[in-house]
């Protein structure tokens, strides 16, 4: 627990500094962190990291999260010479043409995992980036972050205190429904103390039906990671935060999260 701790607060010191500052080096640091995320899946499946099929990936990952408005904004091009779905199409194609060139020893099923994991990467990923740049996006950002702390730690002290119930004990054990809904409680207290502080731009209403389905959200994502690691047997996604585990234990919640956020916002 002292590790996890320590961890933590190193962690937030570095993120939200870099989250409040924005520009480049926010966009940056989003780059590098999906990159580790990505590798981190790809390792899983043991994949070589150092592989033509995971640079495929990384490139098209890339490819997801990057905004074609900043070209536009820096002059060099004016409008979408080819769309995303294209470039995935693309990928799709040399991917498979990769496992013949290979004889069969990276495989379709590999193909299929990889560009699943890229595109569950890098558009996760692509709306930190948009929901960062967009209007309120600061605010948006900080409530879907204290959606997730709120989620994770009622669920966790109610789950404690109270959890009877298994959520999904084939895929993680220590969840219970009543922690699930301890999380979505305390996500909801979080909300309100939030909007009176720093209002978004929606009524208190529909700031709480919005709290409910990203906690639920934020969940799965969780289980999905959870999902993950019982398939292939490993404790954690990765090494790189002591206590923690690897970059997708921290953000599998914020990828399901944010693209509901952004659609939200967006409607609205």
């Amino acid at each position: 627990m002292k590790q996890r701790t320590i961890t933590a607060v190193v962690a937030a010191l570095i993120f939200i500094p870099i989250i409040v500052s924005g520009g480049w080096f926010f966009k940056l640091f989003v780059y590098v962190i999906a990159s580790i995320a990505l590798l981190e899946l790809v390792r899983m499946k043991k994949i070589s990291r150092y592989s033509v099929a995971s640079g495929l990936g990384l490139l098209l990952m890339w490819a997801l999260m990057f905004p074609y408005k900043d070209l536009a904004e820096y002059g060099i091009v004016t409008e979408n010479l080819i769309t995303k779905s294209e470039i995935t199409l693309l990928a799709v194609l040399v991917l498979l043409s990769y496992t013949v060139l290979v004889k069969n020893r990276f495989t379709f099923d590999d193909a299929g995992f990889l560009l699943i994991s890229t595109i569950y990467i890098g558009m996760g990923f692509h709306y930190l980036i948009e929901t960062r740049v967009a209007e309120q996006g600061l605010k948006y950002l900080f409530f879907a972050l204290f959606v997730v702390w709120a989620t994770d730690t009622g669920a966790y002290l109610f789950g404690r205190a109270l959890g009877k119930h298994k959520l999904w004990p084939q895929i993680s054990p220590k969840k219970t429904i009543e922690g699930s809904v301890g999380g979505i409680v305390l996500a909801c207290v979080v909300a309100i103390i939030f909007q009176l502080v720093a209002p978004l731009s929606h009524s208190m209403l529909i700031v709480l039906l919005v709290t409910i389905l990203v906690s639920i959200a934020g969940q799965i994502g969780d289980l999905v990671e959870s999902a993950f690691k019982r398939h292939y047997a490993v404790k954690d996604s990765g090494k790189i935060l002591p206590g923690h585990g690897g970059v997708l234990d921290r953000f599998d919640s914020l990828i399901f999260i944010l693209p509901i956020l952004h659609l939200i916002n967006f409607i609205s």
